[in-house]
């Protein structure tokens, strides 16, 4: 392959193969249990042109991240809308009003932490209630909801639990967005696999579901500070 990124290989009691790219178009394979790697490899080749195929297409997307830069104006996403970055000697955190998110001026490294948190606190009391009540739409009970650092997903989900866990950068995508991705991940503690009766426990609740789709391929890669 032309593309070359790095392979993850994970084993586990399922008893199908899956080849997924993520979104730093990285490669993790699923495999049985007792899977060797000369197998894996084979996988790989056998599924060489597809792979390639959805890389190019990722590579693609990725070329579309927002470079921003910490100076005074830079806008940043908060629910799908543009605000803009104002440093003042009057905040010690990121304090966000009308148009501005206000921030103390300091590194790189800490005012992006400050981004991140605040997206973090503001995630959780948006999110959480919202899981809540689309569970209850769904018959299901989540008693746990986490807003952390995903690094190549929207949001992942322990049906044990049950506990549904958010990457903070959705933050910064609309609300219908966020919408989806929830039931998203609600639909997985029914059905494992992105099946036909999973795409339709999310039709049910989402119909317009594949608008939030295309934005995130299209839209996704920008959802970063």
């Amino acid at each position: 392959m032309s593309l070359d990124y790095k392979v993850v290989i994970k084993h586990s009691k399922r008893k199908t193969a899956s080849i997924y790219i993520e979104r730093d178009s990285s490669i993790t394979v699923i495999v049985p249990d007792g899977t060797t790697e000369l197998e894996v490899q084979n996988l790989l080749k056998q599924n060489e042109y597809k792979i390639y195929k959805y890389q190019a297409k990722r590579a693609l997307l990725n070329e579309k991240a927002i470079k921003r830069e910490l100076v005074n104006g830079q806008s940043f996403l908060y629910l799908g809308r543009n605000y803009y970055l104002q440093y003042s000697d009057e905040v010690d955190g990121i304090q966000f009003k009308g148009r501005h998110f206000y921030a103390p001026e300091g590194s790189e490294d800490k005012l992006k932490a400050m981004f991140k948190e605040f997206y973090r606190q503001r995630g959780k009391k948006f999110i959480e209630p919202r899981v809540h009540r689309f569970a209850e739409m769904m018959g299901l009970k989540v008693e746990a909801v986490a807003i952390i650092e995903l690094k190549n997903r929207w949001a992942s989900c322990s049906v044990q639990r049950p506990k549904v866990n958010f990457n903070w950068k959705i933050m910064m995508a609309p609300v219908s967005v966020i919408n989806y991705l929830i039931v998203h991940e609600l639909a997985h503690f029914e059905h494992k696999r992105h099946s036909k009766d999973f795409w339709n426990e999310v039709d049910k609740i989402l119909p317009d579901y594949q608008k939030q789709v295309q934005w995130l391929k299209e839209y996704g890669a920008g959802l970063d500070v």
